[in-house]
């Protein structure tokens, strides 16, 4: 398998990882998902784009995010 193929499933695999934890800590980000024009460059490796989310979801990813600095 050529490496750019292996960056493309490294993309949907951190993605789908993310998206899991997120989902353990009751943490959703709607748009999470791959950066579609990254995706299709040639060179690189695809962006994971986190996307938008509203104040309680970002206040809810930084308390999780302090309570696992903290571990």
């Amino acid at each position: 398998m050529p490496d750019h193929d292996h960056h493309h499933d490294d993309a949907h695999e951190s993605a789908d990882a993310l998206h899991a934890a997120l989902q353990a800590n009751g943490i959703t980000l709607p748009s999470l998902g791959i950066d579609l024009p990254s995706f299709a460059g040639r060179y690189g490796r695809p962006l994971v784009a986190l996307g938008n989310c509203n104040a309680d979801t970002a206040r809810k990813l930084a308390e999780a995010l302090c309570k696992a600095a903290e571990k």
